[in-house]
């Protein structure tokens, strides 16, 4: 899927790029998301993310992940967007809420981590209590999160190397190419 939701209605697919986040708080209310919320949730499983922390001056790039080092799955929504050629686009959005303890002195939001033990009620599209699904949207907790440096590999999207989910401390300044992957 591309991330950045592109509702099915609109005429221009660039507002994915505006997209590729939905306000947990929000969610009923913004009409680019209400559908989606109703009839198409996902998850988005990832095993980290990161966040850039200011410090005298400079941006250091943080990797916030879970202590067991398990893969996760975020709260998304999804849109399939048909082109005026007829092309079929999948996008997706994740959802944020307000930051747990170990994200709020990096930044004023996170994702949506969803314990395992409701991910299928998230998946489930004939659930219509959508206030017990608004209950879902919390902070995950902190305790079983960590956050550390990394390298400023992490800069650029073309990196995809083991250095980039590295402590920074052991982070070297070049990776080489046993480290791809």
């Amino acid at each position: 899927m591309r991330w950045g939701l592109i509702p099915s209605w609109v005429s221009d697919p660039t507002i994915g790029s505006k997209l590729i986040n939905a306000r947990a708080e929000t969610l009923t209310q913004k009409t680019a998301f209400k559908i989606a919320f109703r009839n198409r949730r996902c998850l988005v499983v990832a095993d980290g993310f990161y966040e850039w922390q200011k410090q005298n001056g400079t941006k250091i790039p943080l990797l916030i992940q879970l202590k067991s080092e398990r893969p996760f799955g975020f709260a998304g929504l999804y849109e399939t967007w048909t082109s005026l050629s007829g092309e079929s686009v999948p996008t997706c959005t994740i959802l944020t809420t307000e930051p747990n303890e170990i994200v709020r002195p990096i930044h004023d939001r996170m994702p949506v981590i969803l314990p395992k033990d409701v991910e299928d009620f998230w998946l489930d599209s004939s659930i219509e209590d959508h206030r017990r699904l608004l209950d879902l949207l919390l902070p995950y907790p902190a305790e079983e999160m960590e956050a550390f440096a990394v390298s400023t590999l992490v800069n650029s999207v073309k990196n995809d190397f083991i250095a980039c989910v590295e402590p920074a401390q052991l982070c070297r300044s070049s990776p080489d190419s046993s480290d791809n992957g």
